[in-house]
C-alpha cells in the first residue's frame, strides 16, 4: 500500500489537482460575461491590473480589508488555518525529502517545532470553523453535510500528520493513512469548495478590475463602450 500511495497514486493524485485548478481557473475568465466584463477588462489594462493587484494584496493581509477588521476573531481563525494549510505542505522537510526523491528538486524547510504549532493552528482552527457553523443561526442554516466533509478532509492530513509524528500507535500505518488523506484532499480540491485555492485569485482580481473601472476607476469620464 505505501509503494502504491506514494507511486502511481501520488502522480495520479497531483496530476489530477494542477490540472484540475488550471481548468478551473480557465473556465473562471471564460465564462464572464463578454460584454460587461472582457470589454471594460481591455480597454482599461493598466486600471484593471492595478486593481486586480490591490484587491488580491489587501485580501492576503490579516486586518487588510474593512472585512477583516470587522471580524477580528474570525480573521484569525482564517488566516491560522490557511498559513499552516499553506506553509506546512510545501515546506515541511518530510515532504521536501519525498520530493527530491520524486522529481528531484525541493523547496526550503521549517523547524520541526514550527511545523508543529501550524500544524496544531490548523487543527484549532478548524474546531472553531465547526463551532461557528453550529451556534450561529445565519451560518447554521447554510451549512450541510457536505461542508463539514470538507472540513474533516481538510484537517485529515495534519492530525493524522501529528500522530504520525508523535509515534502514537503504529508508526507505519499512521504514516500511510496520513498519505492517503494528503492524496485525497488533492483529487478534491479542483472538484469541491477547495477550488478556491485557485478561483480566490481569479475572483479577486476580478473584483479588484471591476471597483478600478466600472466603479469610480474612471472618475465620471465615463466608458469607452
Amino acid at each position: 500500500m505505501y509503494k502504491f500511495l506514494t507511486g502511481p497514486m501520488f502522480w495520479l493524485s497531483l496530476s489530477i489537482c494542477l490540472i484540475g485548478m488550471i481548468v478551473k481557473f480557465v473556465l473562471y475568465f471564460k465564462g464572464l460575461n463578454w460584454q460587461l466584463d472582457r470589454v471594460a477588462y481591455k480597454a482599461y489594462p493598466s486600471l484593471g491590473f492595478k486593481g486586480a493587484a490591490n484587491s488580491i494584496f489587501k485580501w492576503l493581509i490579516p486586518f487588510g480589508t474593512h472585512g477583516w477588521r470587522k471580524q477580528p476573531f474570525m480573521t484569525l481563525i482564517f488566516f491560522g488555518f490557511h498559513i499552516g494549510a499553506v506553509i506546512v505542505p510545501l515546506f515541511l522537510l518530510a515532504h521536501n525529502i519525498f520530493l527530491k526523491e520524486k522529481i528531484g528538486i525541493s523547496l526550503i524547510t521549517i523547524n520541526p517545532a514550527l511545523a508543529d504549532v501550524l500544524s496544531w493552528s490548523v487543527i484549532i482552527s478548524v474546531f472553531f470553523l465547526i463551532l461557528r457553523r453550529i451556534s450561529l443561526p445565519e451560518v447554521r442554516i447554510l451549512t450541510t453535510a457536505y461542508d463539514y466533509f470538507i472540513l474533516l478532509i481538510s484537517v485529515a492530513p495534519f492530525v493524522t500528520g501529528l500522530i504520525a509524528r508523535y509515534e502514537i500507535g503504529n508508526y507505519s500505518l499512521w504514516l500511510t493513512i496520513h498519505i492517503l488523506c494528503g492524496e485525497v484532499l488533492l483529487i478534491a480540491i479542483p472538484f469541491t469548495k477547495l477550488s478556491h485555492i485557485v478561483l480566490f485569485f481569479a475572483s479577486r482580481a476580478q473584483l479588484g478590475m471591476d471597483y478600478a473601472i466600472k466603479r469610480g476607476g474612471t472618475k465620471g469620464k465615463g466608458m469607452v463602450w
